[in-house]
């Protein structure tokens, strides 16, 4: 890994020098090795894996982990333990400043209401409640009374949340609507309703990781980037529902409850930020918070209709939080529009003082070739609705807007899919609060299952996956120096819906 690389004008910390990995066959699904268990089985099993060590070894044994051991080329690479990569600003001091300032300067209400108007959708945006505001049609107070009493008023939408503090919302809607009057909003959310998925820090709430544990830091405080959200005015209506410790993509939570997608109550509304996506999908909200370290901002925003970003590895703070799988999860927001995705990032993004990678500007990109890379082995995997819809948005990208797309390969991707979940199972599974020498009693049946299997991760096996990590991400950086301005176009999930059975809601 080079510290900083240059590659043409554009400098980066962090960026994996450019290397072709070495030929491997073309990517076909893997055969399912572990069959799928429901309903009281599961609960056996979860309980017993806790007790008898021979359960969790069988089962990491069949996931065929170890196959990464197979896999002769990751010789030549060392392992990569940290992901980040950083765009750095010109080497000229002020062009730098200039530079950071256009990243990271809010836009006004005026320019994002302008933004929003150009594509306009069925959901209310920022942009509609600061305009209400602005002729004082509306209050923030108003609205937030209406949306408590609507939370409130049944288990549709409640089971989304899993903690409101009714006087604290009152009390930001009340500072939101005085400066309203006053003619001083803070920013273009002022008064915005949001919401927080239960995953990071909020002063006064408790943090549980949508399970029965307490993760709630003892000294309190709130996450940097949640804190940012709210010094820019935004009302934190309340912390949401997830997966139980985001180990899963449904956000099936036998313990605390789990929405359904409002747009079919058969389906899920994938996970783990499900009840996040839920509360903008349903139009509680415009803007809510997510964290992704395998889909978890994405899934659920592309399940629910929504849009969601996964930023780059480092660049949203969450201090003084800690991050139980590191090298993999960060977060970012879910929207019910691109103009409002960008407003939350922007803010979310600013630099954290407490946190050096943070703190490096990220300056916008450059003007490169519109050059669009599909794996076609992974990318025709999807199925049919999926690959029906892809293909319609790349005749768009092509026909309308000019780009061209040129066939690319991506080396080892199962192999990768399983370097991934080993590294998160064992980054999780590490916590000494869910340690696999004493798995917490009240943890659902699944997760026992899965951090006992976690909790059997060899060192050589986890030093291999980053090995493979190392290759993976050189392997891009050849692609992106071979064709600058390079997007790889992926389907965001292989299916169009993940349906629900009565028996995964015990």
């Amino acid at each position: 890994m080079e510290s900083s690389t240059r590659t043409s004008q554009t400098r980066f910390y962090g960026y994996p020098q450019p290397r072709e990995a070495p030929e491997t066959p073309p990517y076909t699904a893997p055969p399912a090795n572990n069959p799928v268990v429901r309903g009281l089985p599961l609960a056996i099993l979860g309980s017993l894996s806790t007790k008898l060590n021979l359960i969790p070894s069988f089962l990491y044994t069949n996931t065929k982990f170890s196959v990464l051991r197979t896999i002769k080329d990751l010789e030549s690479y060392e392992p990569r333990y940290n992901p980040t990569v950083v765009k750095l600003p010109p080497p000229d001091a002020e062009d730098a400043q200039h530079s950071d300032e256009r990243h990271y300067r809010i836009p006004s209400i005026q320019e994002i209401a302008d933004q929003q108007a150009l594509s306009p959708n069925h959901y209310h945006s920022s942009s509609f409640y600061t305009s209400q505001y602005q002729t004082l049609r509306l209050t923030p107070m108003k609205v937030i009374e209406g949306l408590l009493a609507q939370i409130s008023s049944g288990e549709e939408h409640s089971t989304a949340f899993l903690q409101i503090i009714p006087e604290k919302v009152i009390a930001a809607a009340e500072a939101s609507t005085t400066r309203y009057r006053n003619r001083k909003p803070l920013s273009p959310l002022d008064g915005v309703p949001v919401a927080i998925k239960d995953e990071l820090d909020l002063d006064g709430y408790e943090k549980s990781l949508g399970s029965l544990l307490d993760f709630t830091r003892k000294e309190g405080g709130t996450s940097w980037c949640i804190q940012k959200l709210e010094d820019a005015g935004a009302i934190i209506v309340g912390k949401t529902s997830m997966h139980e410790l985001g180990l899963d993509t449904t956000n099936n939570n036998p313990t605390h409850g789990t929405p359904l997608n409002p747009h079919n109550p058969h389906y899920y509304t994938g996970g783990s930020s499900g009840g996040s996506a839920y509360a903008v999908a349903v139009g509680l909200v415009p803007i809510a918070h997510g964290a992704d370290g395998g889909g978890s901002i994405r899934i659920p925003a592309s399940y629910c209709g929504l849009y969601g970003l996964k930023p780059t590895h480092g660049q949203i703070s969450i201090s003084p939080t800690l991050n139980l799988a590191s090298s993999n999860c960060v977060h970012g927001p879910i929207a019910s529009n691109m103009t409002d995705l960008a407003l939350a990032y922007r803010i979310m993004a600013a630099p954290d003082p407490a946190n050096p990678i943070s703190s490096l500007p990220s300056p916008s990109s450059t003007t490169h070739a519109k050059i669009l890379g599909i794996c076609r082995p992974w990318f025709s995997s999807a199925s049919p609705p999926v690959l029906s819809a892809c293909s319609a948005l790349l005749s768009h990208y092509t026909t309308s807007l000019n780009y061209t797309t040129i066939d690319i390969a991506l080396p080892h991707l199962h192999a990768g899919q399983l370097a991934h979940a080993l590294t998160i199972l064992a980054e999780i599974a590490s916590s000494p609060a869910l340690s696999s020498s004493k798995i917490p009693a009240p943890l659902s049946s699944a997760n026992k299952l899965l951090l006992s299997v976690g909790g059997q991760a060899p060192a050589i096996d986890l030093l291999l996956a980053q090995q493979l990590r190392s290759m993976l991400m050189q392997h891009l950086a050849h692609l992106f120096r071979q064709h600058p301005g390079l997007l790889i176009v992926t389907p965001t999930t292989p299916n169009a819906g993940w349906r629900r059975y009565g028996s995964d809601m015990r």
